[in-house]
Formats: C-alpha cells, sequence, structure tokens
C-alpha cells in the first residue's frame, strides 16, 4: 500500500481534524490507564453488537424450510453443534487468539492489516499488488455489510412484534424503516452522548440471552450433547447436499468477527478478549443451546425460536431489548463505514470527503455525512426491497466470508514476515481455516441469485472507485511532474530574473518533494515576485497507524530564504497544517503574516493511453466533487491562494 504522497496539493488533500495530531496519539494512554472492566464493558457496546443479535435469526435460518432440512432432533443436534464450534473456531481461535496479534501500531480492520501486509520486508512485487488487491476488495465489501447489517438486525427485532399480534405484520417495514431514519438522523451528534450507555444494555442483552437460555436449557438437558463433533458430522452424513446449504445459515453466527477485529484500536485485545470469553460467548453458546432445546421440546415454535423462548408476558420487553440491542449493532457497523472512509482517504483510495469529529477526547468519534446517508437510503431499500429478515438473511453472509477469508491469507502474509513465523507453522494455522471458510464461502454462494449479489454489487462498486482513483492520482501526479522544474533550475531563474521580495512567508503544499511547486512556478512567472520566506510542504501517509510526534516533521534549510518540510502521519491520524507548523516551531511562523498557496488542477479526460475513458470520466467526477483542501489541512480560508491549472489524463 503506497503512501498518501499528493500528486498535487488540491489533488491528495487529507482531512483536517479539530482536535489536532496530538489529541489522537494520546488517547490510547488515557484508554489504557482505565480500569479493565470499565474498557471490558464499553468494548461489550460497539465490539459485540453485531455478533451479539445473531441469535434473533441465525438458527431458525438454519432450518429455514427453503433448505428443506426438517427439525428433527437429529438435526438440531447436528446445527447446534455446528453453531459450537464455529464459534469457537472462527471466532475463539481464529480472531480471539490469532488475529488480534496483528495489530498495526494498536490498529484492527482489513485495511489496518493490509497495510500491515504490504509494508513487510521481504515480498513480491507480484505479492505485494495481490495482496493489495485483496485488502481493498475486502475493504470494499465492508460497504455492503454496513448496509445490510442495520436493515437485518432492526428488521428481525421488530418482526418479534408479529409474534405477540399478528395483526401488526402489516407495520412492520414501517416501524423497521421509521427506527432506521432515526438511527441514521442521530449519527451527526456522535456516539458519545449515548456511548456510556451502550455497555451497559449489552451487557444486559448478554444476560438476558443466558438466562432464555437456561431457562429452556433446564427442560431439555440432553441439548448440551450437542458440543460432541459427531452431531456436526453425522448431521452430514444424513443430509448430504442439503447439509453443505446449511452451512450458509450457520455462518450468520460468526458474522461479528471482522467488526471485533476492526474495533480493536479502540479498547485494546486485552478487554476484548476477556468480554468474548466471560460475557459473550457464554450469552450465546447459552441461548443457542437454549433454542435447540426449545426446538427439541417443540418444533413448531421454529417460525421464531428466538422470541418463543420468553414466556408470553415477556415479548414486549424482549422486543424493546432487542431493539435497542439491534441499534446497538448498527451503530458499531456505521461507526466501521466511517472508520474504512477515512482510513482510505488517508491511503489514498478516496478523494476528499467531509469529516466531523464528533468528540475532542475518543479516536473513531467521527461522522461522515455522504456515507452516512448514502447507507441509510440504501439500508431503507433494502428493507422494503427484501421485506423480511429472511429475505436479507439470503444477501448477508457472502461478503463477510469473502472478507474473513482475505483476512486469514493476509494473517498468513503477517505471519510469515512481520512475525518470522516458520512457513510450517504458518500454514498449520493458516490451511484449516481457509478450508473451513472456503468451505463457509461455496455455501454462500449459492446464495448469489437469492440477494447475494447485492452485497457483492455495494462491494464491486467501491471496489472500481478505490482503484479508479488511485490510478487517477497516479497519472495526474505523473504529468505535474513531467512539467515540474527542478527546484535548483528555480533558484537560477530567481538570480536572473530578480523577482521582488513580498514580507511575510508563503507556504506552498506540494506532493513532490524534490521539484518546485507547480503554484510557485505559475505566481512567480505572472507576478514576478516570491514571498521573504517560503516553505514547501509535503504531507505523506505511512502504511502505520501512527507516527510519533518526534519523528513528525523534517525541515530542512535551501537558498535564498527556502526551507523544504516533509511530515509523516499515520493512517489513523489526521493532519492539521496550522497546528504542525506551530509543533514544529518552524521559524519566525505566524499564522496572521502567512499564505498558503494549493493548486487546483481540472482534470480533463482523453483518450490518451492511461484508463477507460469511462473511469478518466469517473476521476474527473471525484476530483471536480472533492472537498477543499483548505477544510481538510485546517487551513483558515482567508490565508489560501488557489492556483489554477487544467491537465489532460
Amino acid at each position: 500500500m503506497s503512501d498518501g504522497q499528493a500528486p498535487a496539493s488540491d489533488s491528495t488533500a487529507q482531512p483536517a481534524s479539530k482536535d489536532g495530531p496530538g489529541h489522537e496519539h494520546d488517547h490510547g494512554h488515557g484508554e489504557a490507564n482505565k480500569g479493565l472492566f470499565a474498557v471490558t464493558l464499553a468494548s461489550l457496546g460497539v465490539v459485540f453488537g453485531d455478533i451479539g443479535t445473531s441469535p434473533l435469526y441465525a438458527l431458525r435460518e438454519c432450518l429455514n424450510h427453503s433448505h428443506g432440512v426438517a427439525a428433527s432432533p437429529p438435526n438440531v443436534y447436528g446445527i447446534v453443534s455446528l453453531v459450537f464450534w464455529a464459534l469457537m473456531i472462527v471466532i475463539s481461535l481464529k480472531y480471539v487468539a490469532y488475529v488480534l496479534r496483528a495489530d498495526n501500531a494498536g490498529e484492527g480492520g482489513i485495511l489496518a492489516l493490509t497495510a500491515l501486509a504490504v509494508s513487510s520486508k521481504g515480498m513480491r512485487p507480484w505479492a505485494h499488488r495481490l495482496a493489495l488487491t485483496f485488502g481493498l476488495f475486502g475493504a470494499s465489501l465492508l460497504f455492503g455489510d454496513g448496509i445490510i447489517t442495520p436493515a437485518i438486525s432492526v428488521l428481525s427485532a421488530v418482526e418479534g412484534l408479529e409474534i405477540a399480534t399478528p395483526a401488526l405484520k402489516p407495520l412492520i417495514l414501517p416501524i423497521a424503516s421509521g427506527i432506521l431514519l432515526l438511527l441514521f438522523s442521530a449519527q451527526r451528534r456522535g456516539t458519545g452522548s449515548v456511548g456510556a450507555i451502550f455497555g451497559p444494555v449489552m451487557l444486559l442483552w448478554f444476560m438476558t440471552l443466558a438466562g432464555l437460555g437456561i431457562y429452556n436449557i433446564v427442560r431439555h438437558p440432553g441439548i448440551v450433547e450437542a458440543v460432541n463433533p459427531a452431531h456436526a458430522v453425522w448431521f452430514f452424513t444424513r443430509n448430504g447436499k442439503l447439509a453443505f446449504l446449511v452451512l450458509g445459515s450457520v455462518f450468520l453466527v460468526v458474522t461479528g468477527g471482522e467488526a471485533l477485529y476492526a474495533d480493536m484500536g479502540h479498547f485494546g485485545a486485552k478487554p476484548i478478549r476477556t468480554a468474548w470469553f466471560t460475557i459473550a460467548l457464554p450469552g450465546l453458546l447459552l441461548n443457542y443451546f437454549g433454542q435447540g432445546a426449545l426446538l427439541l421440546d417443540r418444533p413448531s415454535a421454529l417460525e421464531s425460536p428466538f422470541y418463543n423462548l420468553a414466556p408470553s408476558w415477556a415479548l414486549y420487553p424482549l422486543v424493546v431489548m432487542s431493539t435497542m440491542a439491534t441499534i446497538i449493532a448498527s451503530q458499531a457497523l456505521i461507526s466501521g463505514a466511517f472508520s474504512v472512509t477515512r482510513q482510505a482517504l488517508m491511503l489514498g483510495f478516496l478523494p476528499r470527503v467531509r469529516i466531523l469529529h464528533t468528540s475532542a477526547h475518543h479516536i473513531g468519534q467521527i461522522y461522515v455525512p455522504i456515507v452516512n446517508w448514502l447507507l441509510m437510503i440504501a439500508a431503507i431499500a433494502a428493507v422494503w426491497g427484501f421485506g423480511s429478515s429472511s429475505g436479507l438473511a439470503a444477501a448477508y453472509g457472502v461478503a463477510v466470508t469473502l472478507d474473513m477469508t482475505i483476512t486469514t491469507l493476509l494473517a498468513y502474509v503477517v505471519a510469515r514476515l512481520q512475525w518470522k513465523w516458520a512457513v510450517g507453522t504458518a500454514l498449520l494455522v493458516t490451511v484449516p481455516l481457509l478450508c473451513l471458510e472456503l468451505v463457509f464461502l461455496g455455501s454462500n454462494l449459492t446464495k448469489i441469485a437469492h440477494g447475494g449479489w447485492f452485497p457483492l454489487a455495494v462491494g464491486a462498486f467501491m471496489f472500481t472507485v478505490f482503484t479508479t482513483w488511485r490510478r487517477g492520482r497516479q497519472l495526474l501526479f505523473d504529468k505535474i511532474k513531467e512539467r515540474t522544474v527542478p527546484i535548483e533550475d528555480f533558484f537560477e531563474l530567481m538570480i536572473l530574473e530578480r523577482p521582488a521580495r513580498v514580507p511575510g512567508t508563503a507556504v506552498y503544499m506540494t506532493g513532490n518533494d524534490t521539484g518546485t511547486p507547480p503554484a510557485l512556478l505559475q505566481g512567480f512567472l505572472h507576478m514576478r515576485a516570491v514571498h521573504d520566506r517560503v516553505l514547501l510542504l509535503t504531507i505523506i501517509t505511512e502504511k502505520t497507524a501512527r507516527i510519533p510526534l518526534s519523528e513528525r516533521v523534517k525541515i530542512e534549510e535551501l537558498p535564498n530564504g527556502f526551507w523544504r518540510a516533509t511530515a509523516r502521519y499515520g493512517f489513523m491520524e489526521t493532519p492539521n497544517v496550522p497546528e504542525l507548523l506551530d509543533h514544529a516551531k518552524f521559524s519566525g511562523y505566524s499564522l496572521e503574516f502567512t499564505t498558503f498557496f494549493l493548486g487546483r488542477e481540472t482534470v480533463l479526460p482523453t483518450k490518451n493511453p492511461g484508463m477507460a475513458l469511462w473511469r478518466e470520466r469517473m476521476f474527473a467526477f471525484l476530483t471536480r466533487n472533492a472537498q477543499p483542501a483548505t477544510a481538510f489541512f485546517g487551513i483558515p480560508p482567508s490565508r489560501v491562494m488557489e492556483i489554477g491549472s487544467q491537465i489532460e489524463i
């Protein structure tokens, strides 16, 4: 994954942070100082929302009539056994014990893992390109998850009203749409004001899951025999191809694994492991075993084994609690989409978009308006388009399985090249996981015609945007580089022309850290004037999550009152140029007497070699609609001059 160095200042601006570069770096230390219990409780509300709401629909879908597998006792034992071992292998072993070790300066998630993998020494060029492609496609698929997860979670909770009162069935879709509308509308306020209750609510939720499970297990304690993997084997022996199709629904119980890894940077690995093994895993297992016990006792409860766990008097409170839990689960995926957007932008795969920081103290609490509203429209459309949580379940799983498979492959690269594991050791871990996930993937691929195409289409679109923007930036950089004059030649031109020296400081933002910024050359040729003090500033985004403040900026003095500065940021940090210059103690710098010069390039698509014409037009559209560089760099608009140019690509 290449750095975020810009082809030109306006073409590659980074988001400006309201709280500055230092706040995010310091936050990790503040979180580390909290008590383990407090951080563990907080992690419940963010990390385990998605996987914690799977009991609402997962077991029901495993025995859905479309699979042709009856809810007979042997089949129930077999499916519960599959659920148990899926949770133990995919979540407990793969993610909690293995993948959480792959942190990029404390950050997790597929883009952080990709950056860690491709920055490994000794990686061959073809392997670098392949890993980068896999990582980008995995990140693209997360946007499809961000659409389906809120839709299926909220809809599955609201469908409990139909169990309580069938007359309410016509209102289910409007109610679910209204909840999604309120949920996405509240995003601009940030999660800080309500985040404090997320952990306690999810703790109560997992306790409720456990309580409902125990209530039914005591009626049919024989269900605990499903721990024996022989029941899973017998299930496949008896059902053959049908059992393979059921695996696509079994996979629904582990769909929160990627969110678990992505949120590692917020809480750290230890609190997540503690919360999983002490609260989340016991609650989930007890509930799934309880649903199995219920189906052994009453197969007719298959219409909604989760809600039928509760006595009739507890149904309405359970619907309310389920709705709260699904809102929290949806919040986690929405926040995840915001984080992926930010990381992709900082790594140079997306144009500038407006990013608002909703908290001055907590990392990750950001709001991306355009992503929020697009997700909302798509989620509500999915609710009405698929019509039920069962319909959405058919679309769910394909994208997540692909993500998990990609994570396993990238983790192998990290284990070999970063952790220096022997080939045999790395394969001993990777091959069994890969075999299991490929089986899950094969089962989920059968859903493509029934809705699985939806997240794949979203992922394909986002992958096209990522790669088009990256390729377009490279073409633009090459064109600008052709026009760039070496700084030594510019100094010679100054000796010949003897320009007027204007009082004050000029800061030229440039993506080329060796040549003359085009804005400087154009301004000189038009005005024959140069400021007394000139700083040529290049900002580079590295493949690590954060850069220590002591290593942030390097300033080199050049002749004729010129300086060249190179500032380095991690992909989880956001540059703020005025604060950067204050921190660097740039000699004589004062914002009041400084003018920032930015280049603004107008891209003209042509049929020249480079990209297909339609991709060039897409790149030009994205460039025109990117947020102004001033907002991204935190520069006061009153202190900025932009010099435009037209460039054919």
